[in-house]
């Protein structure tokens, strides 16, 4: 099933909580830039307390300024949106992606793109798209239950590479599949064009509700191909015999032992991504894989 494009607008635009790309003071003169672009504009701008130091600045606590701002601004690459993205779900607030480095799937707007982008915002000429997200956890054998929440992916994996990994996976209880190989990666469709991408998964519109769930290097053929499933499935997965290792986004990693159960499902309230009116999502794909260039 595919959400069509809300006419969901920003109730205020008055101010923009921003972070900014870790372990990168050098974008010190671009922040101080873009930042007088938005006060130009009437709105004011807040930096939270990590990227603040980074810089040499003062900040604010992310959670206060998550609560205060009307949006929420990165200014980086894709990582840098989808670690706010993540960070900032439980405040449910639009997030905008400029771009301080090549075109990106997720943060679209461009460093020359900033002004005018800003009178569009201001006169109401944006769309905010609704993406799907993962909420799961793992029930380890102890007891103990680790929650989470993913944008692109979980993936799981051997901590130690090269040795291979034993996935059960199972939707609503039922078991369907074992997927023997290098790992297993649960996608959505904004993440089909990460890892599952380069894994050779399918790439989903973006607005669809489904999960991607597609092996890496699957020792057999016969029976591991990439599966699309609509995201009102449950999916439980657990590692059998081998020491397995899950990774959300990337950015979060969680041991997986033998009797442990990873559950996934769709979060009730995705992602807010603020973009032009103009974007779209195939525009993007033509130019970051290169479809129809010969000379590729």
């Amino acid at each position: 099933m595919r959400k069509t494009m809300s006419n969901e607008k920003l109730i205020q635009i008055k101010t923009a909580g921003f972070i900014l790309k870790p372990d990168s003071p050098e974008i010190k003169p671009l922040y101080e830039k873009i930042k007088a672009q938005f006060e130009a504009k009437g709105i004011d701008v807040m930096l939270s307390e990590k990227s603040a130091r980074m810089i040499g600045l003062n900040g604010m606590p992310f959670e206060v300024m998550c609560a205060k701002a009307d949006f929420l601004v990165s200014l980086g690459g894709d990582g840098t949106l989808l670690s706010l993205v993540r960070r900032s779900y439980g405040y449910h607030k639009p997030v905008v992606g400029i771009n301080a480095g090549n075109l990106g799937f997720l943060a679209d707007i461009t460093l020359d793109d900033v002004d005018a982008f800003l009178g569009r915002l201001l006169s109401g000429e944006y769309r905010i798209d609704d993406r799907m997200m993962i909420k799961g956890y793992i029930a380890k054998r102890s007891g103990e239950k680790k929650e989470f929440i993913a944008f692109n992916d979980v993936v799981i994996t051997s901590p130690e590479p090269s040795k291979m990994v034993k996935v059960n996976a199972s939707i609503g209880g039922e078991r369907f599949n074992s997927y023997t190989g290098d790992g297993l990666i649960i996608s959505t469709p904004t993440g089909s064009t990460a890892y599952n991408l380069s894994a050779g998964g399918p790439i989903v519109y973006p607005l669809t509700q489904a999960f991607i769930i597609t092996p890496v290097l699957a020792h057999s053929l016969a029976n591991q191909r990439p599966l699309v499933v609509p995201a009102d499935f449950s999916i439980e997965l657990d590692a059998e015999k081998y020491r397995a290792i899950a990774s959300i986004d990337g950015q979060e990693v969680y041991e997986l032992e033998e009797g442990d159960v990873l559950y996934i499902a769709g979060a009730k309230k995705g992602a807010k991504l603020i973009h032009r009116m103009e974007h779209n999502y195939f525009s993007v794909l033509r130019e970051k894989l290169h479809w129809g260039d010969r000379n590729w």
